[in-house]
């Protein structure tokens, strides 16, 4: 059997598989996100990221042990995944010295952003990263600790990210590999996969402090006698390295060759594109994937799931699984292009392909019949263009989008996937998995050989439904999508007045209420 563990933004979730891919046991852990103030976002390391792993590990060897098919079997092998790239400075007994810093959510670093910049050169950042530095990027929050919290970073003995922490706890090895390693900007040299020698420590940090990098299938260490007593899992128990909970999806959708692109529906929208070649340096996040010789694109929305989240519990006192069918009918009775009204899904932000951490949520177009349904379809068809724009760029960057596979747990939403398809025009294949949890499972058989090659990967991927696009709802679409991305132009100057109002106002209280 082979154990996988992914650790979310909002959730935790364990799965077990028999050695023919067949889920034996499941189980999911709900968790809190941290926002101390605007623009943050972080976790407790130990309080959710390995107490949820312990949790879960307890629960899934119980339950499996009610099994009798796994009556004489044993754990071969263990995958983490987790959020990334997220910063976790620990001191030299690996104890962290402050809540992890979040992935591209978190958007407190744009000073440390615009530091590196004038000091590197943007150019030089794309010509050795592959990428624009964002609030997608590790290497500026970094910066942002020993700017900001200089006596934290003058302890940090490493800095970790999430599955690095949950696999630094399960075994003792501190290892990052290069897919989540390549969202280190401006630390990882991309064409040479490996750290950059050519920063200097006293930039953003020292080699040292950097984990050891290799690929995610890779088993480098065995759970430890002290992880095996508190987890419950065999000691001696290969670990691989990790990756991110992304990448671990896609996995997990079949996601291993060249032309194949995985949208995740969850807290927030990623994108992935497998290619044989590296991409061009740009306004995307390109990495070695998950295997020797080949590489991503990727992309990625702030706020998707999340956003329907917060109307369902903004505008509907339901419970969450009713809400979402009152609001799913209530938009499905509103025309394609929701009479004319359009929803900047920018909530918290936007990654790609704006790249703008001042980017707010705009709704246009609103009139005294506009109903919850149109803001709800609003939303839905928002976060459809956004989509729509990023393949657009990816494709505008040379690659070929040969297939579309959607996973996550926003694809439960029938309307949705729909809409989207139906904005892109393209076919959505569908994927009924278990998620993150699920393709670590399968990089957990492919390190101890139960799987011999990325080929024989698709033999453990579930049956797919198709949704196929209406042929009289895309050309309505093509127009209102203009319109989307004019309007951020056009409001963009003026939400980013009100942002930058908003951080005044706050830095006049902050200082009167420390004055007194």
């Amino acid at each position: 059997m082979t154990l996988g563990i992914d650790i979310g933004t909002h959730s935790s979730k364990a799965v077990l598989t028999s050695n023919r891919g067949s889920v034996l046991v499941t189980k999911e852990r709900p968790h809190s996100l941290s926002v101390p103030k605007a623009g943050y976002a972080e976790h407790d390391a130990d309080d959710v990221w390995w107490n949820d792993l312990v949790v879960l590990c307890r629960t899934i060897i119980e339950k499996a042990g009610s099994l009798p098919e796994t009556a004489t079997e044993e754990i071969d092998a263990i995958a983490v995944s987790a959020i990334a790239p997220c910063v976790l400075p620990v001191d030299r007994q690996g104890k962290p010295l402050r809540p992890a810093i979040l992935y591209g959510v978190d958007t407190r670093a744009q000073n440390q952003i615009a530091f590196l910049n004038g000091t590197l050169g943007e150019q030089w950042i794309r010509d050795n990263c592959g990428a624009d530095l964002s609030s997608q990027s590790a290497g500026p929050k970094i910066r942002w600790v020993r700017d900001v919290e200089p006596e934290i970073a003058s302890r940090a003995w490493k800095y970790m990210s999430s599955a690095t922490y949950l696999v630094f706890r399960l075994t003792g090895a501190v290892v990052l590999d290069h897919y989540t390693a390549a969202f280190f900007d401006p630390l990882y040299d991309l064409t040479e996969q490996r750290w950059n020698t050519d920063l200097p420590a006293d930039l953003i940090c020292s080699r040292d402090q950097l984990p050891e990098l290799l690929w995610t299938s890779e088993a480098p260490a065995v759970v430890s006698k002290d992880a095996a007593a508190e987890t419950g899992l065999r000691a001696g128990v290969p670990v691989t390295v990790g990756t991110a909970d992304a990448a671990a999806e896609a996995v997990g959708a079949g996601i291993v060759g060249p032309g194949e692109t995985m949208l995740m529906y969850g807290s927030s929208m990623f994108l992935i594109s497998v290619d044989k070649r590296l991409g061009r340096p740009g306004r995307f996040w390109t990495a070695p994937y998950l295997f020797p010789e080949t590489f991503a694109l990727a992309a990625g929305m702030s706020t998707t799931g999340s956003l329907t989240q917060w109307f369902r519990k903004t505008f509907l006192d339901l419970d969450a699984s009713a809400a979402y069918h009152v609001l799913a009918e209530e938009a499905a009775k509103v025309a394609p292009g929701s009479d004319g009204v359009i929803a900047l899904p920018y909530f918290s932000g936007e990654r790609t392909p704006i790249n703008d951490p001042d980017a707010r949520g705009v709704f246009a177009g609103l009139s005294l019949s506009t109903t919850r349904g149109h803001l709800y379809r609003a939303i839905l068809e928002g976060v459809g263009y956004g989509i729509r724009h990023n393949l657009e760029e990816i494709e505008n960057a040379g690659h070929v989008i040969e297939k579309l596979t959607a996973v996550g747990g926003g694809t439960r939403n029938d309307l949705w996937i729909q809409i989207v398809s139906d904005i892109l025009g393209r076919t959505q294949t569908v994927r009924e998995s278990a998620g993150a949890a699920f393709g670590d499972t399968v990089l957990a058989a492919l390190s101890c050989g139960i799987l011999d090659s990325r080929e024989e990967v698709q033999r453990w991927i579930p049956p797919a439904t198709y949704i196929r696009p209406d042929p009289s709802a895309t050309p309505i679409y093509d127009s209102f999508y203009k319109q989307f991305r004019d309007l951020y132009e056009v409001s963009a100057p003026v939400v980013h007045n009100l942002v930058e109002t908003s951080r005044e106002l706050d830095r006049r209280a902050t200082t009167v209420t420390d004055g007194r």
